[in-house]
């Protein structure tokens, strides 16, 4: 897959594939990686140029396949409808970025627990305490990103540490 296909450029299910037809000539083409991922050929055609939404079935063969987890974080957070509503966007690019990101969220841990024991020491979350427990609830969901991305870098990468270790 020496050649990008220009119609698809900017799909990043069509630039999924192409970084892993990197490390697996079996992706090189679409007929090819069709048929490992069971789908037809044509409807791998037109998810990577865009045409059609994969399913979610589709999605999970292609981040196996491809050694890309960050794929079924993407489409959750931004093509399933519950998904849009429910899922926060991810990132697992630079490991000291994301070690930076969840040491400054645990350290607010402490913080936050007090907080919401104030909130909630009566039973209730009165009107008066509404807005602090909206930023609690906020940086609750920040460190949830972060360790979320945390984990996907080490789902990602996990293989490589092991292979360098000599497991």
């Amino acid at each position: 897959m020496s050649k990008k296909a220009t119609k698809a450029l900017n799909n990043p299910y069509y630039i999924a594939r192409y970084n892993a037809s990197k490390n697996n000539p079996n992706l090189t083409s679409r007929e090819k990686t069709a048929e490992i991922l069971n789908i037809d050929r044509t409807r791998l055609s037109r998810i990577e140029l865009g045409m059609s939404v994969p399913y979610p079935e589709e999605v999970l063969a292609m981040a196996d396949e491809y050694e890309i987890p960050e794929l079924c974080n993407m489409y959750c957070s931004g093509e399933c409808a519950i998904g849009r509503e429910t899922v926060k966007p991810i990132n697992a690019d630079s490991l000291d970025r994301l070690i930076l990101q969840f040491l400054g969220s645990s350290q607010k841990m402490e913080n936050i627990t007090e907080q919401l024991i104030n909130i909630t020491s009566d039973g209730i979350v009165d009107e008066g305490e509404l807005e602090q427990f909206d930023s609690v609830l906020s940086e609750l969901e920040k460190m949830s990103v972060n360790i979320q991305s945390l984990m996907m870098w080490a789902k990602k990468n996990k293989d490589s540490i092991m292979s360098k270790r000599g497991n």
